[in-house]
């Protein structure tokens, strides 16, 4: 398991304009260039589509099948290299996308329930499964590589959509230094006192083939991911 990092110190979040922090990242903050098919926000579109597929048609064990399974590993490799996962002494630097395949294996088995959950529905009980996907997913990557919160939630955010991505950005604009009850319950907050605008907000994903809008929302923790991102630029 990853070391525990330091604690930090909760963050107002009535200070949080969710609003403005989403326009800031559609439109690009700092050497990001904004939500654009070819710029690398869009590498989270392309790997949410091809996962949510699967969910969609109700075939969650294809993602392992002999036909996908290549596919698979390639789409979370590629989003995982793009979002800043294979870079520095990360240990994935050392493995090919190959090295994937264990982790597909142990989330095509998880509970079901994982794929519908988003900060909405954060409850106990829905907290506890995500929570448990976290040590099955770091279980899976091989616990001997200190696998970090970033690295699992940024699993989770491009495959289910249902936990933002807990990088230094997010942890600082939030006030949070790790994945735990007491954090999620946190992010739910932000949603309860945010709920008009977060509802109000739709926000399709991109197509990799067109690179126009598909039927296929944002959801909720990825809008919130977007808010802590650039909250945790200023």
């Amino acid at each position: 398991m990853a070391a525990k990092a330091p604690h930090k110190r909760h963050k107002d979040l009535s200070t949080i304009d969710v609003r403005q922090n989403i326009e800031k990242f559609i439109e690009g903050e700092g050497k990001d260039k904004g939500r654009h098919p070819d710029e690398r926000y869009a590498s989270f579109d392309y790997c949410y589509n091809y996962f949510q597929s699967f969910r969609e048609r109700g075939r969650i064990e294809d993602i392992c099948n002999a036909d996908n399974l290549q596919q698979s590993c390639l789409q979370l490799g590629f989003y995982l290299a793009s979002w800043g996962m294979l870079r520095g002494s990360s240990f994935l630097l050392s493995k090919s996308a190959r090295h994937y395949i264990r982790l597909f294996e142990s989330l095509v088995r998880l509970d079901r329930r994982l794929w519908e959950i988003d900060v909405d529905s954060y409850t106990n009980e829905s907290i506890s499964i995500l929570l448990n996907a976290k040590e099955a997913i770091c279980e899976a990557l091989g616990c001997d590589n200190a696998v970090s919160d970033t690295l699992v939630t940024k699993v989770m955010l491009g495959i289910f959509g249902n936990i933002p991505a807990f990088d230094q950005f997010f942890c600082r604009g939030f006030g949070v230094g790790v994945v735990n009850r007491n954090s999620l319950f946190r992010i739910r907050e932000l949603y309860e006192r945010n709920t008009d605008v977060l509802n109000g907000v739709s926000i399709n994903t991109l197509d990799f083939q067109t690179g126009k809008e598909t039927t296929r929302r944002y959801s909720k923790a990825k809008l919130i991911d977007m808010v802590g991102f650039i909250e945790g630029l200023a």
